[in-house]
């Protein structure tokens, strides 16, 4: 081991904001990865060309040298270089723990298998709307330590994956939230169990949890009801958000208060309404004005690739929902557009499985579905669970699935792009597949 030597596990972005900001505190750094040609590597080699880099295998020689390894969130901790450094007792963190014991402003955590993205997007666009100064990123965007800043930002509001949260021991979050947990990344975890486990780090040292009343496996039994607040698709009880019935309308609530009918919010669906009253619920957790809150929520038009609206053609409305990269996300984007529209969904899927459950589609898609068009490598798997409960065709690329959608659907339909699958079969990730997907469905006559 060699004194105050950090070894950089990974480089691409969130490498790369590791080491600025250790060579910034004066540590001795160096970097390995298992890729020849990572993501930044011309960038790192002229930023830092005194840095050692070891490419091309995970360099176990480097490692036995560290004092502490930081390891980037794409790379399992049953990575057996790693898992050999952890039983060696060497101090193996991630990104976000070396943000924790240098960040110097309140921060709001935010995780969950689905909809991390929206809701903390929107809980950064009511700080500002609150006139705080406000910084986010995380898994989303701006690697965290890219964050910190001197003088500090009134809050940090971070997105955080369960991976990054395996490696965080030392965040104490102002307000932290789990939106929603099923099944994900079974590629990474030896049980469901061991899952929601990381997701529920994120409450271990926070001063008010905020969980969704609609699942169980989100709540924070450590904390009592004066540190934790609830938020429900039902009808809200006195410290909750939620959903009321008032002459013949829906609105948001707080407890007994209507705050806004849901028919103002910019998106149309049953998951979107639970991601406004998340963010409702973290916001007002740490104090921002509900007015502000409520504009916010008035004027946000949704994320590219999230249930994102494409065209209208003949009556049919396309969505583009590619970074449903989950079952429980194209799950929600089903049961969320398929309760709100006249007509019938034509569901586009498929991809990269990650050893999903995929059984908990097939009432939604009895329910809500005309067809299903199957693409990607889990296409045969899918087919063989669906065939006897929906019209299914396959499709060899993504330009023939949407030739196939145009002809099914008719008027009163929607076609929905939610893969329940990762990309990299036939793409270089969710944003380039939801891309090709839009340019195609604009190009029909």
């Amino acid at each position: 081991m060699v004194e105050n030597l950090h070894v950089i596990v990974g480089l691409g972005a969130t490498g790369f904001s590791c080491a600025r900001h250790l060579i910034a505190q004066g540590a001795t750094v160096a970097v390995t990865d298992s890729r020849s040609n990572p993501p930044q590597l011309e960038e790192f080699k002229k930023a830092y060309p005194q840095i050692v880099l070891s490419l091309g295998a995970i360099d176990e020689v480097l490692l036995n040298k560290a004092q502490t390894v930081i390891v980037s969130p794409g790379i399992s901790l049953q990575e057996p270089a790693i898992a050999v450094q952890i039983k060696r007792g060497v101090r193996v963190v991630g990104d976000v723990e070396l943000f924790a014991q240098a960040v110097n402003a309140p921060v709001i955590a935010i995780t969950g298998t689905n909809a991390k993205s929206t809701v903390t997007t929107l809980v950064g666009m009511m700080a500002e709307a609150a006139n705080l100064c406000v910084k986010v990123g995380g898994n989303l965007g701006v690697p965290a330590l890219d964050l910190l800043t001197f003088p500090a930002p009134d809050l940090y509001v971070l997105e955080l994956s369960s991976f990054q949260l395996d490696t965080t021991y030392s965040l104490e979050p102002a307000v932290a939230t789990i939106l929603n947990i099923t099944p994900d990344h079974m590629d990474r975890y030896a049980s469901a169990e061991d899952y929601i486990a990381s997701k529920q780090r994120v409450y271990k040292n926070c001063n008010i949890a905020v969980c969704n009343r609609d699942d169980i496996q989100t709540d924070c039994e450590n904390k009592d009801a004066e540190h934790k607040i609830q938020f429900t698709l039902d009808q809200p009880l006195g410290n909750e958000f939620g959903i009321v019935r008032e002459k013949g309308e829906n609105y948001l609530a707080f407890g007994n208060m209507s705050l806004m009918p849901v028919a103002k919010l910019p998106i149309l669906g049953r998951h979107y309404q639970a991601n406004a009253l998340a963010a409702l619920a973290i916001g007002h957790a740490f104090g921002f004005p509900m007015q502000a809150m409520l504009n916010t929520l008035s004027e946000f038009k949704g994320l590219p690739h999230r249930c994102q609206l494409v065209r209208e053609r003949d009556g049919v409305i396309w969505y583009n929902d590619s970074k449903g990269t989950n079952v429980g996300a194209t799950l929600a984007a089903i049961n969320g557009l398929g309760s709100e529209i006249s007509g019938k969904l034509v569901l586009i899927a498929g991809g990269v499985g990650k050893n999903a459950d995929f059984s908990p589609l097939v009432p939604a898609i009895e329910k809500y579905a005309r067809s299903v068009i199957l693409i990607g490598e889990a296409a045969p798997i899918l087919n063989a669970l669906l065939k006897d409960h929906v019209s299914v065709s396959l499709a060899k690329t993504m330009e023939e699935a949407v030739i196939i959608a145009a002809r099914e659907a008719v008027a009163g339909d929607s076609v929905l792009l939610s893969p329940a699958c990762a990309s990299f079969d036939m793409f270089n990730n969710f944003e380039h597949r939801g891309k090709v997907f839009t340019e195609i469905t604009q190009e029909l006559a």
